[in-house]
């Protein structure tokens, strides 16, 4: 598996990330998502990229928890007690290396002198 980078944009900002050639595609359309959810949170009345980042990972999160519980017929309250330890843990692992991602991201945003503010 090769790594190589590619350019997205995320809330009118150009990132490059690192990706095997077969996750590719996955990334872009997860990217896609994102960048439409946080465009859609900023039309909503959020007037920082944070915040509108922060209620798109909260709608994308609890999108995918519904369509969880909806292929498994289980209530959503119950979905996290589904997961067995070893899944619970490689999510544990996810969420922070996504963390991390969001947190040199942020920092890139928050240059002096970059684009931040998203201004109606």
């Amino acid at each position: 598996m090769s790594q190589q980078r590619i350019e997205v944009t995320l809330a009118g900002q150009k990132i490059t990330l690192a990706t095997s050639t077969e996750h590719e595609p996955l990334l872009r359309a997860a990217c896609a998502l994102v960048d439409e959810q946080i465009k859609m949170a900023i039309n909503g009345g959020n007037r920082s990229i944070e915040r509108a980042s922060m209620m798109a990972a909260i709608k994308i999160a609890g999108d995918l928890i519904k369509a969880q519980s909806t292929e498994t017929n289980t209530p959503v309250q119950n979905t996290s007690s589904n997961l067995n330890s070893e899944e619970v843990s490689r999510l544990h692992d996810e969420i922070r290396s996504l963390e991390e991602q969001v947190d040199v991201l942020m920092q890139t945003l928050s240059l002096p002198g970059s684009p931040r503010p998203i201004v109606p």
